[in-house]
């Protein structure tokens, strides 16, 4: 017995020395990657640092997309004005949370000096600080996957060079994100990100710009190095999630349900009774309220909040503002409502004519919705005319 014990010690120490050789920071610090969730925040999955100190037995993991779910969040979070924070958490916790919500997780271990991993440990800690952990959430720019990217390339010993991970050249943020989305087919999600979002999206996204979606995140720290070495160093599943297989997409996609209100539109057209005309009546306010109320929901986020992202807005011309009151005087035919929807026509004819060439890329599921404007929108002319010519005769 006493052999055993001794022979165990020798084998402790000799394993604590050479670990202390080669490491004398005695940390081990990895980049933990999260599959999406269902939650519309959690779209794109997630990014944090895990810290283990083998010295104080510790094993932490900072979190930089972390946010107060108080009474204020809906307001703040509308105008752009919510703070996000760098949260500590224990490991298993963490894990724990992501197992109960059925989402995989891999970890990279980053191959940094012991200068290095003290630095950066200590960077996280400052930034952890309660007069330190919040800032301003930016969905491209500034995020849980580009704080990571930033804190660990600023504390490294020599610059991260990155190997090319775009998935082909000039492609733009809106179409990173919709390959994401498309994966997933979350189709509607993708719908209300193209509507809120202006042309700043179409911008084209830069090597190392394309690392505020955390698979990006992981594809640019996997590819890239540091000085002559690699910056990871190993790479591991953390956590298969048992339903981690491929969700069927669903049918009822953003154009599937915009055709099939255009063709009722055309079948109560064709019908040509009484009740027929009172309910296209009634649908026609509804189609040119709702479209007047998003537009007039376009035009607060452009110039009402602090999203930067929600400026300059072409899906203004289609999602009127103005037709939220107009769908009060369908029944009006007077010379200004008369020349309103001529000019709504007009708009419509351009926005099509002009689709391929818009600053802004549109979504294209939007066209049945938009051909049906323009259609109910002449037809409003048409009334219009045809009731100032029975009223002159």
């Amino acid at each position: 017995m006493k052999k055993i014990y001794f022979t165990f010690f020798i084998a402790f120490f000799s394993f604590i020395t050479a670990f202390s050789q080669t490491d004398s920071s005695r940390l081990r610090i990895t980049l933990l990657t999260c599959s999406p969730g269902e939650e519309l925040y959690s779209t794109f999955g997630h990014s944090a640092l895990r810290v283990t100190d083998s010295v104080t037995f510790t094993d932490k993991v900072y979190n930089y997309g972390t946010f107060d779910f108080n009474p204020d969040f809906y307001p703040k979070f509308i105008r752009g004005k919510l703070l996000y924070y760098l949260s500590v958490e224990t490991y298993p916790d963490f894990i724990y949370g992501y197992q109960q919500e059925q989402r995989s997780i891999i970890e990279q271990e980053l191959n940094l000096s012991s200068k290095e991993k003290l630095q950066l440990q200590q960077a996280l800690q400052s930034n952890a600080r309660p007069e330190n952990k919040f800032y301003k959430y930016d969905f491209l720019f500034d995020n849980c996957a580009t704080r990571i990217r930033d804190i660990v390339n600023s504390n490294a010993g020599k610059a991260m060079t990155i190997k090319n991970i775009l998935p082909y050249p000039e492609v733009s943020f809106r179409e990173l994100i919709h390959n994401s989305l498309n994966r997933s087919g979350m189709y509607w999600s993708k719908l209300g990100i193209d509507i809120l979002l202006g042309s700043g999206l179409d911008k084209s996204a830069g090597n190392e710009q394309t690392m505020f979606l955390p698979d990006y995140l992981f594809k640019g720290f996997d590819s890239a190095s540091i000085g002559n070495k690699p910056l990871v160093v190993e790479r591991r599943p953390v956590y298969t999630a048992s339903s981690a297989t491929t969700s069927p997409k669903s049918f009822f996609t953003p154009f599937i349900a915009f055709t099939a209100i255009l063709i009722l539109f055309i079948a109560l057209t064709l019908l040509r009774r009484q009740w027929s005309k009172k309910v296209l009546g009634f649908l026609d306010f509804l189609l040119f309220f709702c479209a007047g109320l998003l537009g007039i929901l376009l035009v607060f986020m452009w110039t009402g909040t602090d999203h930067m992202l929600c400026r300059n807005n072409y899906n203004l011309l289609w999602a009127l503002p103005f037709h939220a009151v107009a769908a009060f005087f369908l029944n009006r035919k007077t010379k200004k409502t008369n020349q309103y929807w001529a000019l709504c026509v007009l708009a419509y004819a351009l926005l099509l004519a002009l689709w391929v060439v818009l600053p802004q890329d549109l979504n294209k599921d939007l066209l049945p919705l938009i051909v049906l404007l323009g259609w109910r929108s002449w037809r409003q002319f048409k009334q219009s005319e045809n009731a100032r010519k029975v009223t002159h005769i």
